[in-house]
Order: C-alpha cells, then structure tokens, then sequence
C-alpha cells in the first residue's frame, strides 16, 4: 500500500501533514484530484517531520507561555462592582465577558469569554473562585470579588 501525506484535515484518515497508508485507488481516484493528499516522496517526508517538529516547539512554547499566565492570574485577585438591590441581590448578572474583560483590565491578558468557566451567572455580591482555560490543560483559578457598586 502506498503512502501519502495528507494536505488537509481526512475525517475519518487523519489530519493536515500526517502520513497514511491508503490503497492505490483511493489515494488515484479521491485523494488527489481532490487534493487531499500527496504522493509520500522523500522530500515531502523530510518537510512533514520539519513542520511536525516546529509546531511542536510552537504548542511547547505556548503552554509555557500559558503557565506563566496562569500563575499571573492565580494570584490575582478581581474586584467587580456591580448593581445590587436588596440583600446583596445584584441587577442583572456577572456573566464570563464581565470576568474576562476584568482580567484584561487587570492584567492585560486576553481571555475568551468561552474559556471562562462559570456553571451559572453571577447573581449574588460575594467571593467566587472562577476557574479560566487558557489553553488545553492549563487553568488558572481566578478568586473574584463581586461587590456593590457605588
């Protein structure tokens, strides 16, 4: 069986630059007028282990990157003023954007509102502990202070 190395993601083959073994059919018939794939030359093999090794060094470096972020924000602690009524109930709700435009403000560390994880809106003033994704497998947890707003 022949090999070839996939140009774009395969569902169900692999993903964009791994190398796969396919019958001569597939790889004639599907794979390449749909450019999908390439024959595996040596050529070709020695740049998909190039690429293969820099985006490995890029994921190393960005959770690196991402760790120091999280220590940054562990140790951070975000004070967020809000409208309350009656026994410190509050007008609205803090919601993830709120928390994540509070970390950007307070450090200057942009987090997307999807990578805020709150099992429910904030209704209440009072101390949370919020937990923040910056990346696969590194979370930050954010102590967070909902207070009255004057």
């Amino acid at each position: 069986m022949p090999e070839a190395i996939l140009l774009q993601d395969v569902p169900q083959l692999g993903s964009r630059g791994a190398v796969v073994e396919v019958s001569k059919g597939y790889l004639r018939n599907y794979l390449l007028p749909r450019k999908l794939a390439a024959p595996a030359t040596k050529a070709l093999l020695d740049d998909a282990v190039r690429v293969a090794a820099a985006q490995s060094r890029q994921r190393a470096e960005a959770v690196g990157l991402a760790r120091e972020q999280a220590d940054t924000l562990t140790n951070t602690v975000l004070t967020i003023q809000h409208q309350t009524g009656e026994e410190g109930r509050l007008f609205g709700s803090v919601t993830n954007q709120d928390i994540a435009d509070a970390i950007k403000e307070a450090r200057g560390i942009e987090v997307d509102k999807r990578n805020v994880r709150l099992a429910e809106p904030i209704r209440s003033t009072g101390t949370f502990v919020v937990d923040v994704e910056l990346t696969e497998g590194v979370i930050a947890n954010v102590k967070t202070i909902v207070v009255t707003e004057r």
